[in-house]
């Protein structure tokens, strides 16, 4: 939460040099508080253990947020029983007149497919499009971030030689960003997907930042030039078993996976797995929705043209 300080506090001056939210009391005194209001678009197969991740993380914050949750298809599903998505899943007919503070867009399994081959493609492009006018901040996670890099920016991703599976070190590029306030200089992060797009790409793209990246696993956190898109090529949702069981059915299924990597200690698959990303995937999550959501979104949902500017 911001910091209520007065104007003609010296320290008021040194904080926002850098770039520490500091509150004006004119502006504390006229902020009136509502719920967030965030829909997530799940695209994952499971969507129950998916919903729960990113619940967990969302609840990870004093804000009060209420959650729709948002279906690609009407389609059964294989792995979610159809009881509870006709529950608790909307269609995108029943919210698209709609406004929200935020979307959180999933990863899906869909790695190994080029973009227009994917069943759901143009229904995909339509709510990317559709989230640019409807909502305050959209967080898009794996997948769904190499799709709007595509989508909006026309980068294209490639395959690797072979997945990337495991927990990896990162770095801030970027000091002073209100997304990273309270990262440490290097953390961890879970990394599972086939493809990737090139580093060097997205640096040299003049509506794109790279804010945090990895040796092996490349960009991490990119935002665009407006702080309105959040692109997360990883997974800070990940449980502690998540990668565990991925590896096990992959296993299962022929695929003679890599153990994952900084994972398993000893990279003994018999062993429970370390978790070092959890501290890190809830201050994501809490960063992007005070920072990028809550202090930028207007009070009426009807107006998103009374955006707060970004400071």
């Amino acid at each position: 939460m911001p910091v209520k300080v007065p104007d003609s506090l010296p320290a008021s001056a040194i904080l926002r040099g850098e770039n520490i939210f500091v509150m004006s009391e004119e502006r504390a005194e006229s902020q009136h508080i509502r719920p967030l209001k965030v829909l997530i678009l799940n695209l994952m197969p499971n969507k129950i253990e998916t919903e729960t991740q990113l619940l967990r993380l969302l609840g990870n914050t004093p804000l009060q947020v209420d959650v729709e949750l948002l279906r690609i298809h009407s389609r059964p599903s294989r792995h979610t029983p159809c009881d509870h998505m006709n529950a608790f899943y909307r269609d995108f007919e029943q919210v698209k007149h709609t406004n929200f503070d935020g979307l959180i867009i999933t990863g899906a399994p869909l790695g190994d497919l080029e973009f227009e081959q994917v069943q759901y493609w143009d229904e995909i492009r339509g709510i990317i499009d559709w989230s640019q006018q409807h909502a305050t901040s959209v967080l898009f996670l794996c997948w769904a971030a190499h799709a709007a890099f595509y989508h909006l920016y026309g980068l294209k991703r490639y395959l690797r030689e072979e997945k990337i599976s495991g927990v990896f070190r990162h770095q801030r590029v970027h000091q002073h960003v209100p997304l990273l306030r309270g990262f440490d200089d290097e953390f961890w992060v879970p990394h599972s997907r086939l493809a990737q797009i090139s580093l060097d790409q997205l640096k040299a793209h003049d509506e794109l930042t790279v804010l945090a990246e990895s040796d092996q696993a490349g960009a991490y956190l990119v935002v665009d030039s407006n702080n309105r898109n959040l692109f997360v090529t990883g997974h800070p949702e990940y449980t502690r078993t998540t990668l565990q069981t991925e590896y096990r059915r992959d296993l299962a299924a022929g695929l003679a996976p890599q153990i994952p990597h900084n994972y398993f200690p000893n990279d003994d698959p018999t062993q429970t797995p370390h978790a070092r990303w959890h501290a890190h995937g809830a201050l994501l999550v809490s960063n992007w929705l005070n920072y990028y959501v809550y202090q930028q979104t207007p009070f009426d949902l009807n107006d998103m043209d009374a955006m707060t500017p970004w400071e």
